[in-house]
């Protein structure tokens, strides 16, 4: 089950933790929607800044953001401006108007990755950029690889399934270094599935990579 189920998925708990924390049986759906909402905005409004995760804590009538970016100070701004205007964005997103009675209190923080390449959404993130721009696809998995084992990793697999190179049959293409046991709950797969939309079609392209035992 190792090789179909999602990484993260099958490590909540022993080694992740759930990337929204609340409880609600009453409103649940629309809070978990709100959640999605968040994360979506949040996501295209910090591409610059090279944001991985967003982790939501919620308790009555309060909000905790946790965001993980790689360059903090395009967030954090001049003398924390860039914070107001994450809140103020986020109420507008929420459409919660501050002199409601359904005033919700918000806590952003702001968390730097310390090694990006180890960081599986950034790498794949930064592969697709790459492939957008027409770059040899065999040649930015192997950059990509090189830079990952660098930082510091056991293992890395990246693969390329789609229209790769612009063929006209969809094909699959992977590159694998060190080891990646998906089977072994302990060790500390990170992993991220995005899509590039070439001129020719999509191409989605998936990295796993090992950091070692938690």
């Amino acid at each position: 089950m190792g090789q179909k189920i999602n990484p993260r998925l099958l490590r909540l708990g022993p080694v992740y933790n759930w990337s929204s924390r609340w409880f609600d049986d009453k409103k649940y759906k629309e809070t978990l929607l709100e959640d999605r909402k968040i994360r979506l905005a949040l996501m295209e409004k910090l591409k610059a800044a090279g944001i991985s995760e967003v982790q939501i804590e919620r308790s009555i009538n309060s909000l905790r953001l946790t965001i993980y970016v790689s360059r903090p100070g395009i967030v954090i701004g001049r003398g924390g401006s860039g914070l107001e205007d994450l809140k103020k964005f986020i109420y507008e997103v929420l459409n919660v108007k501050k002199n409601s009675g359904a005033f919700l209190k918000i806590d952003t923080r702001i968390e730097a990755i310390k090694e990006p390449n180890l960081d599986a959404y950034l790498v794949a993130n930064n592969i697709s950029d790459q492939l957008l721009k027409r770059l040899p696809h065999r040649r930015v998995m192997a950059q990509a690889m090189g830079k990952i084992m660098a930082a510091g990793a056991k293992g890395v697999r990246i693969v390329l399934s789609g229209r790769v190179g612009g063929a006209e049959i969809g094909r699959r293409e992977k590159l694998q270094q060190g080891t990646v046991p998906l089977s072994t709950i302990r060790e500390h797969i990170h992993f991220a599935s995005v899509p590039a939309l070439t001129k020719k079609g999509y191409i989605g392209i998936k990295v796993w990579i090992n950091r070692g035992e938690k």
